[in-house]
C-alpha cells in the first residue's frame, strides 16, 4: 500500500504503481478503500475494477479532464485504477480525487509517503475545483477508527462544517485538485477543517408558547417527552395534531458533541444534510404514501438510512396514520423495540440505528363531519385505523385525544416551550441518576428494560395491586403493565416523587386507554 515501483519493459516502457486510502459508506458506516493506479504499456485508456458503481465508472473522462485543466501531466498510456477490497461495491463520486491522485503519484515519485498516508475524498468539476462529498463524516470515523488509523484526511472545503465536528487537527480542506498536489509535493499549506464563521442557520423550532389552552394535550405531550414515551394522537382535521407534534423537539434537551455527531453522520450517509451540521433534533414528517424502504431504509443499490434513521436523537411524525398501509406501519415493531435497523445485502448486514420519539396521528373517522357529528356506518368506524395492529398499540405509550376547542393561537400568557423544557430536563436528571446507581446507561423510563423495574423498581403496594387487577381481567396486556409503570415512574418523576404511587398508576392506565377506549366512538 502506497509504494511505487517500477521496472523497464522490453520496448522501454515504465511501469509505475501509486496507491493512496479513501473509504466507502455502507449503510451509516464507512469502509476504508485502497485506490491503487497502475501505469504503464497498452492503448491508451483508464480502466477500473473493484465493484464500483455508475458514478465510479463514469468518472475516467471527469478526472481525465480536470487533471488537464488543472496544467498537471495526463499519461498518454494505459492506465489500470483498482478499489480493494474488491468485493466491496463502491459508491459515489468522491473517488474522483483520490483515483487522480493515485494516477498522478504513478508519475512522480516524491509523493509516495505522502499518499500512502492521506485519505481523500471529493468530487472533481471539470476545471479541477472540489465538490461537496455525500457522506464525509462516517469516511472521516472510519479512517480515524481503525486498527491503523490514518494521519491525515483532505476533504472539500465544502464538507468544512461537518468535518470540524470532530474537533481533529488532520483533517484538512482544500478547493481544486491543483490546491491538493500543491499540498503533497510540499509547494503549499492546507488549512484545517473549521466550521464556517457563517454557519448555515439552524431550523427555526416552532415554540409551545404559540398555542394556548389544550391542557391535556400539552400535560401529555410533556410526560411523553420527559420519559421518551411513543404518542398516538386522535383528533377531528383541524384539532391542532401537527402544531402540537411539531412542537416536542422544542422540549427536548438540547443535543450534545456525540449526538450531534451520530444525527449528522446518518443524515450525511443519507445525502440530505446539505454538508451542514444537524445541531438541533431531527423533526422528520414523511408523506403518509411511504414505502416500507423509505420508511426503515435499504432500496435498490446501496442502501441508504429510511426515515427512522432519520429521525435518530429526534421525533418520527406519521400524519394520516390511518392512510399508510398495515405492513408498513408494522415495520416500525422492530426498530421501536431494538433501535436499530437491520438489513442483510449480499451476505453482509447494514445496520442503521434508529433511537427516536414516535408521534402517530388520525383522524377519528374518514368522514367529513357536520358540525362534529359523525356520519359513518358502524362498520365503517370499526374499519377505520384497522391498518394500525395491536402489536404496533401495545408499544405506544401515550394516547391523546385533540379537539382544539380550546386552542388559542399567539395567546399572550401561554407557557414558553423553555419552561416546559426545564421540567423535562429535570426529569430526565432525575430518571438519569437512578437507572445510574442501577448499572443501567439510560436516561430515560421509556427505554429502561421492563424487568429491571418490575424487580427492582416497582411502584407502591397498592400501586402494583391495581395494575395486577387490570391485568387479570384482560384490561392491559403484560406488555401494557409494563408502559404503564415506566409512565408512572416519568409521571413521578415530573412530581420530584421517590416512588410511583397509585395515583401516578391510575394516571398511566388513563393515558394509556384514552383512545383505545374511543376507537368506536365518532
Amino acid at each position: 500500500m502506497g509504494r511505487i515501483t517500477s521496472c523497464a519493459g522490453s520496448r522501454g516502457w515504465k511501469m509505475a504503481l501509486a496507491s493512496t486510502m479513501s473509504a466507502t459508506v455502507e449503510g451509516v458506516a464507512a469502509r476504508l478503500v485502497t485506490v491503487e493506479a497502475n501505469v504503464g504499456p497498452g492503448l491508451p485508456g483508464m480502466h477500473m475494477v473493484g465493484l464500483g458503481d455508475a458514478a465510479v465508472k463514469e468518472s475516467r473522462e471527469r478526472i481525465r479532464t480536470a487533471i488537464s485543466n488543472s496544467a498537471l501531466p495526463w499519461p498518454r498510456t494505459k492506465i489500470m485504477v483498482s478499489l480493494s477490497p474488491a468485493h466491496l461495491p463502491k459508491a459515489g463520486s468522491h473517488f474522483d480525487l483520490p483515483i487522480a491522485l493515485a494516477v498522478l503519484g504513478s508519475l512522480d515519485p516524491r509523493v509516495e509517503r505522502t499518499l500512502a498516508s492521506t485519505m481523500f475524498c471529493g468530487e472533481l468539476a471539470l476545471d479541477g475545483t472540489l465538490r461537496r462529498a455525500e457522506g464525509v463524516l462516517p469516511m472521516l470515523i472510519a479512517a480515524f477508527d481503525a486498527a491503523d488509523p490514518i494521519r491525515t484526511v483532505v476533504v472539500p472545503r465544502a464538507n468544512a462544517a461537518e468535518a470540524a465536528l470532530l474537533g481533529r487537527r488532520e483533517v484538512l480542506v482544500a478547493d481544486s485538485l491543483a490546491q491538493v498536489w500543491q499540498w503533497i509535493t510540499s509547494e503549499a499549506e492546507l488549512e484545517s477543517a473549521t466550521a464556517p464563521e457563517a454557519a448555515a442557520p439552524q431550523r427555526a423550532v416552532p415554540d409551545f408558547q404559540d398555542l394556548a389552552g389544550m391542557s391535556e394535550e400539552r400535560e401529555a405531550l410533556e410526560v411523553a417527552a420527559a420519559g421518551g414515551h411513543h404518542v398516538m394522537m386522535i383528533g377531528p382535521p383541524g384539532s391542532g395534531k401537527s402544531m402540537l407534534a411539531e412542537r416536542i423537539p422544542s422540549i427536548l434537551p438540547p443535543m450534545d458533541v456525540q449526538e450531534m455527531v451520530e444525527v449528522t453522520a446518518i443524515h450525511s450517509a443519507a445525502g440530505v444534510s446539505g454538508g451542514g451540521v444537524v445541531a438541533t433534533r431531527p423533526f422528520i414528517a414523511p408523506h403518509p404514501s411511504l414505502t416500507r424502504a423509505a420508511l426503515i431504509g435499504g432500496g435498490g443499490g446501496t442502501p441508504t438510512p429510511g426515515v427512522v434513521s432519520q429521525a435518530h436523537r429526534g421525533v418520527l411524525f406519521l400524519d394520516e396514520a390511518s392512510e399508510i398501509p398495515a405492513p408498513v406501519l408494522d415495520a416500525l415493531r422492530i426498530p421501536l423495540e431494538k433501535r436499530e435497523v437491520r438489513l442483510t445485502r449480499a451476505r453482509r448486514e447494514v445496520v442503521y440505528p434508529a433511537d427516536f420519539q414516535l408521534v402517530l396521528a388520525a383522524n377519528p373517522c374518514a368522514c367529513q363531519r357536520v358540525k362534529g357529528q359523525c356520519l359513518c356506518k358502524s362498520p365503517q368506524r370499526a374499519r377505520h385505523l384497522s391498518n394500525v395492529s395491536g402489536p404496533l398499540k401495545d408499544r405506544l405509550d401515550v394516547f391523546v385525544t385533540t379537539s382544539g376547542d380550546a386552542a388559542v393561537l399567539s395567546p399572550r400568557d401561554a407557557e414558553p416551550s423553555i419552561s416546559i423544557a426545564g421540567r423535562v430536563a429535570a426529569a430526565r436528571e432525575r430518571a438519569a441518576a437512578r437507572w445510574a446507581k442501577a448499572g443501567c446507561n439510560e436516561d430515560v423510563n421509556g427505554r429502561v428494560p421492563a424487568t429491571l423495574i418490575r424487580r427492582h423498581f416497582p411502584a407502591t403496594e397498592s400501586a402494583m395491586a391495581m395494575l395486577q387487577a387490570e391485568l387479570i381481567q384482560g384490561k392491559i396486556t403484560q406488555r401494557g403493565v409494563d408502559k404503564c409503570l415506566k409512565l408512572a415512574w416519568t409521571l413521578a418523576d415530573l412530581e420530584e416523587m421517590d416512588q410511583p404511587d397509585i395515583h401516578h398508576a391510575c394516571r398511566a392506565v388513563e393515558m394509556r386507554e384514552h383512545q383505545l377506549q374511543r376507537e368506536e366512538v365518532a
